[in-house]
């Protein structure tokens, strides 16, 4: 039996936490959940938005499943996610976007890999305003070698190990000459010892307008933080949006894997929320600690109910949709 923190999240979090915690014991995999809040909920609860408990529940299990947070705008807490990846050095986010027959998309067979760098540069939370008036503020981003070398290497890695034949390199050097400059020199470096694996550079706004053109010349992308962020969201835009995009976030000691989306506060408790996302991520999880053929077993069942398109969520079927439970139903069905 494996140990396993869910932090059920904010908002339509615990709905579609709850979605797929059936999913994954639908496939006969035995997890023992440990039970955590963070976000907005830990704060109504404890008044932090990351107890210690919570911290303490990943550090025993290494391993933890979590819905979506709420991060306020311009004001309040920090965002309980960018402390996650801090604290348990979760350096690689890791962000697939693939096609699913049934939603209606321009392009079809997309099958893309986003490894976005996580811990470093302007996520890093290095900011202030520069005098007692607020009138300018001041946001550093600070990008190391190390850093760059262990998410190029994830990436080409990943590559060799799952048999994909290219990897990009998405970076801003020409204008960053020193941080940008880093990250594609290290890069490059990395790149030379996987000599089996096609390798070749973008700058970032040229690789968003070439997404949106033609998204099939593309395999594999490594960025860095920032970059990664936009990027994997337009890439989960090419196949159906953030409600099929599941993620994770890896490091050497620990994993945590997420619905990537919103809390999406307008929606709750009223059954309309695709659990998609994080059913998916459930999936990478399985497959995470080895449980491979569950982890298929619930792809498979997702696309079937997707493909089908008798069960879907007003996300996806906007005039004619069932709701979370619905929905969950269909995929739980497949699974058995």
């Amino acid at each position: 039996m494996y140990q396993v923190t869910l932090i059920p999240g904010d908002g339509i979090g615990p709905s579609i936490a709850d979605a797929t915690r059936k999913a994954i014991e639908a496939t006969g995999v035995q997890i023992d959940w440990d039970v955590q809040e963070a976000g907005v909920a830990a704060i109504e609860k404890f008044k932090d938005p990351l107890p210690q408990q919570t911290f303490d529940s990943i550090v025993r299990t290494k391993l933890a499943l979590k819905g979506p947070l709420t991060t306020p705008v311009g004001t309040g807490f920090r965002s309980v996610n960018v402390a996650l990846r801090k604290e348990f050095d979760l350096y690689i986010n890791l962000r697939p976007a693939k096609s699913m027959e049934g939603i209606k998309t321009p392009f079809h067979n997309i099958d893309l890999i986003v490894f976005r760098e996580n811990t470093e540069e302007f996520y890093a939370g290095i900011e202030h305003y520069i005098d007692s008036r607020k009138s300018a503020a001041e946001t550093i981003g600070v990008v190391t070698r190390a850093g760059c070398e262990r998410i190029a290497r994830a990436a080409f890695e990943y590559a060799r190990k799952h048999k994909r034949n290219r990897v990009t390199i998405v970076h801003k050097a020409n204008i960053m000459k020193f941080t940008g400059g880093l990250f594609l020199d290290v890069s490059r470096k990395i790149a030379s010892e996987y000599p089996e694996i096609q390798c070749n550079d973008r700058i970032v706004d040229n690789m968003a307008m070439q997404l949106v053109m033609n998204p099939h010349q593309f395999d594999i992308i490594v960025t860095t933080n920032l970059f990664g962020d936009i990027l994997s969201d337009l890439c989960s835009g090419l196949v159906g949006g953030l409600g099929m995009a599941p993620g994770a976030n890896i490091g050497y000691e620990a994993a945590i894997f997420e619905a990537v989306h919103g809390s999406a506060p307008d929606i709750v408790g009223k059954n309309l929320a695709n659990p998609s996302a994080m059913i998916l991520a459930g999936a990478m999880m399985l497959d995470h600690i080895g449980e491979a053929k569950a982890a298929e077993k619930i792809r498979n069942a997702v696309a079937f109910v997707v493909k089908e398109g008798k069960t879907l969520t007003k996300d996806l079927s906007p005039n004619k949709f069932v709701g979370t439970t619905e929905f969950t139903e269909a995929v739980l069905t497949n699974i058995q």
